[in-house]
């Protein structure tokens, strides 16, 4: 199912753009946010700007993929796990291809606590969330997001599911990640990384 384009303001300088664009002619600011990195080092007033944008425009658009996985991705880095949830949710409905998408949700339900406080069903969603974006996408990153979980909701309880967290660790390496993206990964998580991994 195409997209309908969705005309917007410019969360960075006000220019009228559209969801065909990938960047404002005028200020070269994004247009669509579609991956975390895209807001990671980005100022918090700025992240509001743009979450107010796509807030106005999906007033119109409830249904617009982008849209929701851009305010999604904007709720995330603000920490408003509870908004980004349901927008990712969304996002997702139509559009089986963005691994990001499922990533970034199953992050979503943890909200900003560690995996070891959840309940077994919030911990089974996660797990079918990255299971879904590693059948789409398998990424290192990913695979290290599922040895965390594993580890801190599993091994710590001493529950035996295979496969267990080292299992999946040795995976998330042969797949490899950067530093920067394990990084990024407990500063969305909001805990500390554990030692083990």
């Amino acid at each position: 199912m195409a997209q309908q384009i969705v005309e917007l303001t410019c969360p960075g300088c006000g220019a009228r753009v559209t969801t065909s664009q990938t960047e404002c002619e005028w200020c070269h600011a994004p247009v669509i946010i579609s991956t975390f990195n895209s807001v990671y080092s980005m100022p918090m007033p700025e992240v509001n700007k743009y979450a107010g944008t796509y807030r106005k425009a999906l007033a119109d658009n409830p249904d617009n993929m982008e849209l929701n996985n851009s305010i999604a991705m904007c709720y995330l880095k603000l920490k408003l796990y509870d908004k980004a949830l349901p927008a990712f949710e969304s996002a997702m409905e139509d559009n089986f291809d963005n691994s990001e998408t499922f990533f970034y949700a199953a992050i979503c339900l943890l909200k900003g606590k560690k995996a070891f406080v959840q309940q077994r069903p919030t911990i089974d969603k996660i797990i079918e969330y990255i299971n879904a974006a590693t059948m789409i996408e398998p990424r290192g990153i990913y695979y290290y997001f599922l040895a965390y979980v594993k580890y801190d909701y599993f091994a710590r309880k001493h529950l035996n599911v295979p496969p267990n967290y080292k299992e999946v660790l040795t995976q998330a390496n042969q797949l490899g990640y950067s530093p920067l993206d394990v990084e990024q990964l407990f500063a969305i998580l909001g805990v500390e990384k554990p030692d083990c991994i």
